[in-house]
């Protein structure tokens, strides 16, 4: 699919988007220690947040303002780093909003909607005739401008995103409950009974936490909710719902509006919030042919690019062969006598001699030393793996050094490593 797919291409000049960006994301145990979950490392080069910003960019919107909150110093030198081309002279706009107790002196961001209501007046200063919310912490593909469209044209007060999921897993989400028109009738938060699709028993719809509203309409629906003592303030628990109820809620189907180039089979979406969704989101791009064609080049993933130099492999011995093998390997990644197998390693990530890896995920400047051996693992940024390590083998004594998963996979920080040496 094109990023031209759109015959106007005019909506999205007018929308601002508003990234909501301020995640915990502690499901992400120690990988989220020090960031916030939009911060996170996704395949080899990116942050998860790239993915929302630049399906903002290449769907033409050219106004983005992202809110921030929870441990928020890496993601925002990230945004500026990498999201600074943008320029005011354009008319575009990139603004980072952190929670910074602008209406009370002892108020953070509360919840979603809160979040977009203490900035409402930056917000209105800007003009935009549409809002886009977005969430910051997910992975897909998907033409905002497309979205936008049906929004307009069903004259609906609130459009939101949502995906097909089976319907017993949809009881962690928001789900929806739709007529044939696919205005929605009812909306619950993770109901323990999601309610079927129409004509499809066995699915449900679940929203993505995608929202789409006219602008006068969003400020007017903000400030009553401020006024409403029993609210918790979020778009999911507190907005919709009441929107359902009282105005015109659209569902948009993320089929309609997914990006896929030739070799994707399925809109692709997922939320890598868990150790184990992480790891294999990551590990399956190295699939022959994965589920999300990040080679795309009609539809650029933005991000930070490093300068460094291209990857290197070095010695050419029985047993200490630089080599991988349906691996992704980043830039300034030297490969000394090591064997990397159906692995993922970032930028800048040095493997010794005698060392092998298989199912890893190696986040930025990892050092593997001479004669470790690493399977299912995740290896935060900047950790020295001693020599002759072993993890992957033993399950049990895996789990006594680090952080080991429902799923079998293991977390290794450089806290853990140093408590070994202890």
């Amino acid at each position: 699919m094109s990023m031209r797919q759109s015959s106007q291409r005019r909506l999205g000049r007018n929308a601002l988007a508003f990234v909501l960006a301020g995640g915990r994301g502690s499901r992400l145990k120690e990988l989220t220690d020090t960031r916030a979950k939009p911060a996170v490392y996704f395949g080899g080069k990116s942050r998860i947040i790239d993915f929302a910003l630049s399906n903002a960019i290449n769907s033409g919107i050219r106004r983005i303002t992202v809110a921030t909150q929870y441990k928020a110093h890496s993601l925002i030198r990230h945004l500026q780093r990498g999201w600074n081309f943008l320029r005011p002279e354009r008319n575009e706009i990139f603004d980072i909003l952190p929670a910074s107790q602008r209406v009370s002196e002892d108020k953070w961001y509360v919840g979603t909607a809160d979040a977009v209501a203490q900035n409402l007046d930056i917000i209105e200063s800007y003009g935009p005739d549409l809002i886009v919310i977005l969430a910051g912490d997910h992975i897909y593909k998907m033409d905002y401008e497309l979205m936008l469209e049906q929004h307009v044209a069903s004259g609906a007060d609130v459009t939101v995103a949502c995906i097909e999921v089976p319907r017993m897993e949809a009881t962690g989400f928001g789900v929806m409950k739709v007529d044939e028109w696919s205005r929605i009738i009812d909306f619950v938060e993770k109901p323990a009974d999601p309610p079927p699709m129409p004509g499809k028993p066995d699915v449900a719809l679940a929203s993505m936490g995608i929202y789409v509203f006219d602008a006068p309409f969003l400020y007017d629906l903000l400030r009553r909710d401020e006024g409403q003592e029993d609210s918790s303030h979020d778009f999911g628990k507190d907005l919709i719902p009441y929107i359902v109820k009282h105005g015109k809620a659209i569902a948009h189907h993320f089929s309609d509006s997914c990006v896929r180039s030739g070799v994707e089979a399925a809109p692709y979406w997922r939320d890598v919030g868990t150790i184990d969704a992480f790891w294999q989101a990551n590990i399956d791009l190295t699939d022959f042919v994965p589920e999300l064609d990040i080679y795309d080049q009609n539809w650029p993933i933005w991000t930070y690019a490093e300068v460094t130099p291209p990857a290197k492999f070095i010695h050419d011995e029985d047993g200490r062969r630089g080599q991988a093998i349906s691996s992704l390997i980043s830039g300034n990644c030297i490969i000394s006598g090591a064997r990397i197998d159906k692995s993922l390693l970032f930028t800048g990530v040095r493997a010794h001699s005698y060392s092998s890896l298989e199912h890893v995920v190696a986040l930025p400047y990892v050092t593997i030393n001479r004669g470790a051996r690493l399977k299912r693992v995740v290896v935060d940024r900047g950790v020295n793996i001693p020599p002759g390590l072993v993890v992957g083998e033993d399950p049990e004594l895996d789990a006594k050094r680090f952080r080991y998963s429902e799923g079998g996979v293991v977390l290794i920080t450089q806290s853990m490593i140093d408590a070994l040496e202890d």
